[in-house]
């Protein structure tokens, strides 16, 4: 009779350090802030220094810790992805990820009748983190009266490398199909663009004084995102007399959406489902209320109050 051997032991043998490298690669990659974000830091610090801003747990922190499994248990447990057995989420309210989250702003010149009708010239989407997903000059569909360079900065120059209207329009759209838009006075772009997005999907930055209340802003219920740029984040956009930049202003209405991101998407969670005529107005509504549009600065409107040399904020 052959006597069998007992089985050797199987040896463990160290995980690759392939996972643990990766992982200090990833710490390396969060540390590295950009100076851009370190000075939202300190501006978003200062507000919640000032009691207008809960703190809230930063989108890019990493979820709460597993609880362990107690001893002798079979594992399992909740999937990493979904800590807790619940939908990953900002403190306990769902918010948009930041692939979904645009910020667009256009900048329109005078065409029609004494150049009153608005027409797109210019129009940049940024992304959540403030890349810029696209800049590009706009010719319009009737020719060009009024070019508002004071405001829109646009110039015939400009026209020379525009590309036509509906070729624009799509590849814009294209970015803004299923995605929460944020932006300042946002129907005027959409008017523009001739386009008309879910209000449920859309983060209008005129909105954000009623979300801080801070002194000051209080009383006004509409405030330009030059004002909200200078009391808010500290920072002068609009200045000088070249006009208004659109990457610019997309940018600072995407700073303003994040400072109150947390508030803001708690109340959007708190909102009654959306009924299917709760919706944008038509693009093609009067083009005279853009004209007296309340959004514009003040120092912007000419002391004449001729309406063929303004545009939207």
């Amino acid at each position: 009779m052959v006597s069998q051997e007992a089985p050797e032991p199987v040896q463990c043998l160290p995980l690759p350090l392939t996972g643990l490298n990766a992982k200090d690669v990833l710490g390396r990659k969060h540390k590295r802030r950009s100076r851009q974000h370190q000075r939202f830091m300190a501006r978003k610090a200062l507000l919640q220094g000032q009691g207008l801003l809960s703190t809230p747990p930063e989108p890019w922190s990493s979820p709460p810790p597993m609880p362990k499994a107690p001893p002798g248990s079979s594992g399992g447990g909740p999937s990493p992805r979904a800590p807790y057995g619940r939908k990953p989420t900002l403190g306990s309210i769902a918010r948009p990820l930041p692939s979904k989250l645009v910020a667009v702003d256009c900048e329109m010149v005078g065409t029609g009748p004494h150049g009153r009708v608005s027409e797109l010239a210019r129009c940049s989407v940024v992304s959540y983190h403030g890349d810029v997903l696209y800049d590009k000059y706009i010719r319009p569909e009737m020719p060009v009266v009024d070019y508002r360079t004071r405001w829109s900065g646009i110039t015939r120059q400009h026209m020379h490398k525009a590309i036509p209207f509906q070729v624009a329009q799509k590849e814009i759209l294209k970015l803004l199909k299923g995605k929460v838009v944020v932006g300042h006075a946002l129907h005027n772009d959409f008017r523009a663009l001739k386009y008309i997005h879910p209000r449920s999907h859309t983060r209008d930055t005129t909105y954000v004084p009623s979300l801080l209340s801070p002194p000051g802003l209080s009383s006004r219920a509409r405030v330009s995102l030059k004002d909200l740029a200078l009391q808010l984040l500290h920072k002068k956009i609009q200045v000088g007399h070249c006009g208004h930049s659109s990457v610019e202003d997309a940018l600072t209405a995407m700073e303003l959406y994040r400072l109150v991101e947390e508030r803001w998407e708690q109340q959007e969670a708190s909102r009654p489902q959306a009924h299917p005529e709760d919706r944008e107005p038509d693009s093609s509504s009067n083009l005279e209320q853009y004209m007296e549009d309340q959004y514009w600065p003040e120092d912007l409107v000419m002391g004449s109050g001729g309406g063929a040399g303004q545009t939207q904020d």
